[in-house]
């Protein structure tokens, strides 16, 4: 029990003390070569304007929190049908699976501004922007997940005479499980960062305005500590994302999966 807690206490300790000497290391080199806030602030500086702007912030990171929700939302519920389609059909999954690898490798960037044209309203075209840099991994994912289904298992399943419903739901599902899982770990993080560029790219303040926009605003207005304050807040959000993801993962595959047995062990 000793070694198990003092293993959990040094994963949560070793990051803990990097970070620290980090922001000392950080803080220090500021302060000593007299670097200007609006060059590189210091740590201190961005706390303060964490302190100062706080609420201003958190209120725009609301709204980014809600386009990145709904579109890993989206992105979970239409690329696992997609996956299960691929999965039921071959000649779909030739077809199709080629036009998501194009959708997925193009540049959100450069197609954000037509689909801010064409969907006129904002937050469903910042939806879309964000969920098509997200879908990608949850589909591919997903498809590999339900096509690994143990050969030997399937061979079994058929001589018991097992209709494709029932092999898709005790067998393939299963087995899919923990690539989907993997699939919406990576998939949180993408869709944050979809939607922050989304922001970026609609480029529009007032009431309903992302962090992004908070972060342009800094910066046009050269106020670089409450920049920083916006990044970190950005950065501090994916984490949790993603830990929240992995808590899920974890707690649906540790009595029965290897990959959280083998955790559960340590």
């Amino acid at each position: 029990m000793t070694g198990k807690f003092g293993r959990r206490a040094a994963r949560l300790l070793a990051p803990l003390a990097i970070g620290v000497l980090f922001l000392a290391t950080w803080e220090g080199v500021v302060r000593f070569e007299e670097i200007p806030p609006y060059i590189l602030p210091a740590p201190s500086a961005v706390a303060r304007s964490l302190l100062v702007d706080g609420p201003s912030l958190m209120g725009s990171l609301m709204v980014t929190l809600r386009i990145t929700l709904a579109a890993l939302a989206a992105a979970a519920l239409i690329g696992g049908a997609i996956a299960l389609l691929f999965s039921l059909s071959r000649i779909l999954e030739l077809s199709l699976f080629p036009y998501a690898v194009i959708l997925q490798v193009t540049p959100i960037v450069a197609i954000a501004p037509l689909i801010i044209i064409w969907v006129r309203e904002p937050f469903l075209a910042l939806l879309v922007c964000a969920w098509i840099v997200a879908f990608f991994p949850i589909v591919s994912n997903t498809t590999v997940g339900l096509n690994s289904a143990d050969r030997n298992l399937l061979m079994l399943f058929q001589l018991y005479g097992a209709s494709r419903a029932q092999v898709l739901l005790y067998l393939r599902l299963p087995t899919a499980l923990p690539y989907f899982l993997a699939g919406l770990r990576i998939s949180g993080g993408l869709a944050l960062i979809g939607a922050v560029v989304a922001e970026f790219v609609a480029g529009t303040g007032g009431a309903e305005t992302g962090l992004a926009f908070r972060i342009l605003e800094a910066g046009y207005r050269l106020a670089i500590p409450r920049m920083f304050a916006a990044l970190f807040l950005l950065s501090l959000t994916g984490i949790v994302i993603y830990l929240l993801l992995d808590l899920l993962s974890r707690r649906l595959l540790r009595r029965w999966h290897e990959s959280a047995l083998g955790e559960e062990e340590e």
